[in-house]
């Protein structure tokens, strides 16, 4: 009898992220659902990730509707999401009570297999999840978010996996976001894990960015891994997974059995490789189909392509170089994070901050003093003491789980909501963990249809409406008037307060609170008087003299860089 090997489809979540900046619609997946539904898959990761924000963002739709859609169709495989521990789909930690009920209603709502991670593999920061999942009936699998440095060794892993073993997990995942797991450790670290972990399922998920995965999946599989994550051909390879056929076909020319039926995967591919003509961002065909450099710099695919947007939209493109040498620099002081959400966006926009300002950490987000000061986990290697003071600033150093020091925040997050805003539980959540998003979408849903502003039609246009593909702030405005920047240049006096960065002006560093600095304040020289939102994290913008501060732009308000923002008299 053959061994089985299964397949888990990504193209309803990690294909379409990691290449069409996550824009396939409810109604793309609705069409196909019923055919992906009866093609032998062992799971379909179809939520988590990039795709609850970007519903509401930029395709006005509500994340948990699409879930419920899905179920509706899926009966016979498992759906399944990516769920990023106490940051559930969020980028900071939140409280243990948002993370129970967060699962609790993925659970009612169709949600079958729960893969949970930390970037930081700190297990601290896995605990609230799996034990949810389990509570509520879910699957939990495990995850190694697996990278290379001094301090990530095997036997590191497989301590961590033993922990989360500890925790009740239903099985293991060894989460390759950066195509980076050579064949060779893959049979290492998998004869490892199969050795002290004899009765756990592992699955691995890699990225075809280095054009390693495929191979990289037959030496697992041989090691003893039973799951592999794959994508329908015409969503895969570059920096998406590994293609559903050839896969099938390498592991039953070895003598395995995937249960696929091929007549359904051709299908399914026709499907795809006509909506790619909708869907597929323009920037796509400029992608180079493997990328080499993954090998020394460590950058998942998806997050190359985000640091491109984010250098596009500060008109600097042309230091993609740069940033790409400066990144593993960077990644290196901070303490070798894994590159995955949430710290490859602190790491890389911090990379991307060092090159632009032109002096490195003269230019600190708010994210990077948090994560430095331990309020994101313990780091894997410890932080050079010098530079961790100067990163945290005044900040308080933390050595605890940093959930415990979190208060119950759906209550708060209910009563901070405006009357007649949420239609359900559901909506409760989906602002406590994207407040200025969330908001905008029940905006747009409770109008007037006949006066809602219209949804861009494909990516592009998405992006150009938006300012960037992966941010929901951008420089619309200013291009289109930018005699009014220079004009309340010119009527300045005082000291001015410039922008650094293109991005979204905010007076205080999180909805709901208070402004920073009141108008006609009197400020300190180098205190924090405001924050622009760039490249999805909060950069403190510091008064530039003493003196009376006067603002210049309304609150969520979107500024170029050099733009005056305030001035000090």
């Amino acid at each position: 009898m053959k061994t089985k090997v299964r397949i888990t489809d990504t193209t309803l979540r990690d294909a379409h992220q990691s290449l069409w900046a996550t824009r396939m619609r409810t109604d793309d997946i609705l069409k196909i659902a019923e055919t992906i539904d009866n093609a032998g898959y062992y799971s379909l990761e179809c939520w988590g990730g990039a795709t609850f924000d970007v519903c509401m963002r930029f395709l006005r739709e509500n994340p948990w509707e699409r879930l419920r859609q899905i179920k509706k169709v899926c009966r016979k495989t498992p759906l399944q999401m990516l769920l990023r521990g106490q940051n559930v789909l969020g980028y900071k930690h939140y409280p243990d009570d948002m993370v129970d009920r967060f699962v609790a209603l993925a659970c009612e709502n169709g949600m079958d297999i729960f893969r949970v991670f930390d970037a930081l593999n700190d297990p601290r920061n896995l605990e609230q999840a799996i034990s949810s999942v389990k509570k509520y009936g879910g699957h939990a699998q495990g995850t190694i978010s697996y990278t290379t440095s001094p301090v990530h060794t095997v036997e590191a892993y497989v301590k961590l996996a033993k922990e989360q073993e500890a925790m009740g997990i239903d099985s293991l995942c060894i989460k390759d976001m950066a195509g980076i797991l050579t064949p060779g450790a893959a049979r290492e670290l998998v004869g490892a894990l199969r050795k002290n972990l004899p009765d756990m399922p592992i699955q691995i998920h890699s990225h075809m960015t280095s054009g390693m995965a495929a191979a990289m999946y037959m030496a697992a599989v041989e090691a003893g891994a039973g799951c592999v994550d794959c994508a329908i051909s015409t969503m895969s390879s570059f920096s998406s997974q590994p293609p559903c056929e050839s896969v099938k076909t390498i592991l039953e020319s070895e003598g395995f059995d995937t249960g696929l039926d091929q007549t359904a995967l051709g299908t399914i591919n026709a499907y795809f490789k006509e909506l790619k003509k909708k869907r597929q961002p323009a920037s796509s065909s400029k992608v180079e189909a493997v990328d080499a450099g993954v090998l020394v710099h460590a950058i998942p695919g998806g997050m190359i392509s985000n640091l491109r947007s984010q250098l596009a939209q500060q008109d600097a493109l042309d230091r993609l170089p740069e940033v790409l040498e400066e990144l593993p620099k960077t990644r290196a002081d901070m303490g070798y994070p894994p590159l995955v959400t949430p710290t490859s966006q602190i790491v890389g926009v911090q990379a991307v901050l060092n090159v632009l300002s032109g002096k490195r950490y003269s230019m600190v987000t708010d994210e990077t003093r948090r994560y430095a000061a331990g309020y994101y986990g313990r780091t894997p290697a410890p932080i050079e003491p010098k530079l961790r003071k100067k990163l945290i600033g005044n900040l308080k150093p933390i050595t605890c789980r940093p959930a415990d020091l979190l208060a119950p925040g759906l209550e708060a997050a209910a009563e901070a909501l405006p009357p007649n805003t949420i239609k359900a539980e559901e909506d409760i959540l989906s602002y406590a963990m994207f407040p200025e998003v969330a908001l905008g979408y029940f905006k747009w849903r409770n109008a007037d249809p006949a006066t809602r502003d219209p949804i861009p039609a494909d990516v592009e246009e998405a992006a150009r409406s938006a300012g960037t593909a992966e941010q929901g702030t951008g420089n619309k405005e200013q291009k289109a008037h930018p005699q009014a920047a220079q004009a309340s240049s010119v009527a300045l006096k005082g000291t001015p307060v410039l922008a650094p960065l293109n991005g979204t002006f905010y007076r205080s560093d999180a909805p709901g609170k208070p402004p920073m600095a009141a108008d006609g304040a009197a400020v300190k020289s180098g205190a924090p008087v405001c924050v622009v939102e760039a490249m999805k994290l909060f950069n403190p913008i510091k008064a530039t003299a003493d003196g009376k501060i006067t603002f210049l732009v309304e609150h969520g308000k979107a500024v170029t860089k050099g733009q005056p923002i305030a001035t000090i008299e």
